[in-house]
């Protein structure tokens, strides 16, 4: 099974495919994703009889898109990717998921996704 995930919004986007059969989920994440990403894919995964170790790839959107939701999200998927020793691949644009696919298909794997934040942050500075 291979996970497609984009956390770039507050719409947390999970695709599983299990070859042929494709299962396209979202969860309204808003500002609960940190506290809730795990076990939301966790309970998808349960809800198609599935675990972590029935993934053998994972894709990921990179960005552009929200900084904490970007950073959450590939932090985690990041995480999982290494602790099971899962390829991991991200992509950008509108057909990112085609590109991740192709690209797992063909054996890469980048072991860490960075995000891609489409410009620089904006970091409030501290009040003194």
């Amino acid at each position: 099974m291979i996970i497609l995930i984009n956390t770039s919004t507050p719409l947390c986007r999970l695709t599983l495919l299990d070859g042929p059969k494709r299962f396209d989920t979202q969860w309204q994440a808003d500002r609960s994703l940190a506290l809730g990403l795990l076990k939301y894919i966790h309970e998808t995964l349960g809800d198609h009889a599935k675990n972590w170790a029935d993934i053998h790839g994972i894709g990921v959107y990179e960005g552009p898109g929200s900084f904490t939701g970007l950073r959450i999200g590939l932090t985690v998927m990041n995480t999982i990717a290494d602790s099971e020793g899962i390829p991991i691949i991200g992509g950008k644009g509108e057909n990112w998921q085609d590109i991740v696919l192709k690209r797992l298909e063909s054996g890469e794997n980048e072991h860490i996704v960075m995000p891609f934040y489409g410009s620089e942050a904006h970091i409030t500075s501290p009040r003194t």
